[in-house]
């Protein structure tokens, strides 16, 4: 095989990995992690960190390349669009992209059995929770994605459990901070799955899948859109007021005029200004909750800051 074909590979398998929606696991790992160090009194390990890190991420690249073998078979995804999978393009076969898929998992599953030997078993629970919702996405018996429920999948894999389980690795024991201050990203997390859901309404009731864009119809989706993205900065203020949050996460607010655009190409699906603004929006919608989640993270490090100075 010459250079050539070796970088064509590489290209087809970084498409079916999807890289642009990774920025939803990594994103809960590093304030999960965060947030430990400042509210939970943590040495920071930057071993477990980073095999946490990319554990999360492998089983999310997994879950994208099940979810896209499952969704081309049932007939659900046959155009391709700027964030369409191998499959879909026709750069890989199902079959192969299911064995990749199958080999990511046994790969993340090494990595964890060891965090899980430095750490200790409640890691163990967390990651068999995480890793049973991620399989049993759209995989059988249970398809989660197509009985409604995939956006509870998503908010659980890819916000809660994600911060969870990196607070878990570096203090060795769960608590219900980690999981109350990652709900307003896991709001941005399930919004980046309804904005592609909503795009697919058409095929999905067609298909007679349940997705909850498909229940809530248009008009609903984008109401529920609307709730996702800006009920994170609502979320985070009334924590504030609460006292559940330090006033340092105030500067989450920085990403609320990315909200607003995200919201205008929602209101203007039917006459885009830019052809993919729409078909596009899960996309777009992962940018912003990357730049939520971090600005999540510069919260806690502000916070630490701030006590040390006063």
């Amino acid at each position: 095989m010459d250079s050539h074909d070796e970088t064509s590979a590489f290209r087809k398998w970084l498409v079916a990995i999807r890289p642009f929606a990774l920025s939803a696991s990594a994103a809960p790992v590093i304030f999960g992690a965060a947030a430990a160090v400042v509210a939970g009194g943590a040495r920071f390990d930057p071993l477990l960190f980073l095999l946490s890190l990319l554990a999360m991420m492998i089983l999310h690249s997994a879950a994208n390349m099940l979810n896209d073998v499952q969704d081309f078979r049932k007939g659900l995804d046959v155009e391709t669009t700027p964030v369409s999978g191998a499959v879909v393009r026709r750069l890989l076969t199902p079959g192969e992209v299911m064995k990749g898929a199958i080999a990511l998992i046994a790969v993340a599953s090494l990595i964890g059995l060891y965090i899980v030997w430095r750490v200790g078993r409640p890691v163990l629970w967390i990651g068999l929770i995480g890793l049973a919702v991620g399989i049993f996405y759209t995989g059988k018996p249970v398809t989660l994605k197509y009985h409604g429920l995939g956006d509870l999948a998503v908010f659980l894999d890819f916000g809660i459990l994600g911060a969870l389980g990196a607070w878990t690795v570096q203090t060795g024991s769960t608590a219900w901070l980690p999981i109350v201050w990652a709900v307003p990203m896991s709001m941005l997390v399930v919004g980046i799955l309804h904005a592609n859901n909503w795009r697919d309404i058409g095929g999905d009731t067609g298909k007679h899948i349940r997705t909850m864009a498909s229940m809530l119809g248009d008009r609903g989706s984008l109401i529920y859109y609307g709730l996702l993205v800006f009920g994170p900065f609502a979320l985070v203020a009334a924590y504030i007021v609460l006292g559940v949050m330090p006033r340092s996460f105030l500067i989450t607010g920085l990403a609320l005029p990315m909200a607003v655009t995200r919201w205008r190409r929602a209101l203007n699906r039917a006459a885009p200004k830019q052809p993919h603004d729409f078909v596009a929006l899960d996309g777009a919608t992962a940018q912003l909750n990357l730049a939520f989640g971090l600005l999540c993270t510069v919260s806690l490090i502000l916070h630490a800051i701030a006590r040390r100075l006063l």
